[in-house]
């Protein structure tokens, strides 16, 4: 009977002890609560997960500095209003700055940045380079203000939405500064908002609230 029971005992830490070891092996396998496999363009790093998003932001944020900042510079030459010439000077200040940051941050996460403007600024930056006087300042007010729409759903969408803590603290400082810039240019009364693109259609929130 005891020799029974013994066996009986044996059996029950053997068992216990295979069930621990699966419980660790299961935790070491799978992600934990929150954190899920990454897929096809995320990569692990010591601030979190990094996604394509994130790297486009980063991107983005370095091309606005490329474009916005020479033509920052060049609006002290070109333009004919003094408030423009301001806008101008904050702009090459903030992005500066920002552009100091971007390469500091891309470079700890391993993401490569380009040093030439996009397509796209660069046609901007021909156009303005053609204009003097008002009609500088009325393209350089609307160019620059429609960019800065877009970044600007572009930054505060992977601030909403990242898994990255470094790019989190970034995108907090980018949405300022975007956000300041569109203020600066519309403060120069020369942006036509009928020209932007108009805000996306709303869609129903969970519960039937609209």
């Amino acid at each position: 009977m005891r020799r029974r029971f013994a066996d009986i005992a044996g059996t029950t830490v053997m068992l216990g002890g295979f069930a621990l070891a699966a419980v660790v092996t299961v935790a070491l396998v799978l992600p934990s609560a929150g954190q899920p496999a990454l897929g096809a363009g995320w990569r692990a790093t010591s601030t979190g997960p990094l996604g394509p998003a994130d790297i486009d932001f980063l991107i983005k944020v370095r091309q606005a500095g490329l474009w916005e900042i020479p033509t920052g510079q060049q609006a002290q030459t070109s333009a004919q209003s003094e408030k423009v010439k301001d806008v101008g000077r904050h702009l090459v200040e903030d992005h500066t700055k920002l552009d100091i940051e971007v390469r500091k941050v891309a470079a700890q996460l391993g993401v490569d940045l380009p040093s030439a403007a996009s397509p796209d600024q660069q046609r901007w930056m021909a156009q303005l380079s053609s204009k003097t006087g008002a009609s500088y300042d009325r393209d350089f007010a609307n160019l620059l203000r429609a960019a800065h729409g877009k970044v600007f759903t572009v930054v505060a969408a992977v601030r909403a939405g990242t898994r990255n803590d470094e790019i989190r603290k970034f995108a907090q400082k980018a949405v300022v500064v975007v956000m300041r810039h569109m203020t600066l240019l519309e403060s120069t009364g020369l942006v036509d908002h009928f020209a932007l693109p108009e805000p996306p259609t709303p869609s129903p929130l969970p519960g039937g609230i609209t």
